[in-house]
């Protein structure tokens, strides 16, 4: 049995949605973020499958996923930062606590 880019799609969208519901149930701030770095790679799957099966001997969506593994290596960083900043002020990270706008 070959894997089709229907295969390639399935799987993404299945990583895509398992995103999407931990980052809109998730109370934990850094389980939304591992969320987000979910759906960053689904969107890599779309992106290499789609370059593999209509550009076979092409390899520039193998250099996009690079870029984009590193705006998310990027995006994790900056992420967790805020998150260690926000439980110094606060001590918790969980969402329903973060009213950092109440002055």
């Amino acid at each position: 049995m070959t894997l089709s880019l229907h295969h390639f799609l399935m799987l993404s969208a299945i990583i895509f949605g398992i995103g999407v519901y931990g980052a809109l149930t998730r109370r934990n701030v850094l389980g939304i973020l591992m969320s987000i770095e979910l759906m960053f790679n689904a969107a890599t799957i779309n992106i290499v499958a789609f370059n593999h099966f209509l550009y076979p001997d092409k390899v520039w969506g193998q250099g996009v996923v690079i870029f984009v593994m590193t705006l998310a290596a990027a995006e994790a960083v900056v992420g967790l930062s805020l998150v260690l900043a926000i439980y110094r002020n606060i001590k918790s990270v969980y969402t329903e606590k973060l009213n950092l706008l109440h002055g």
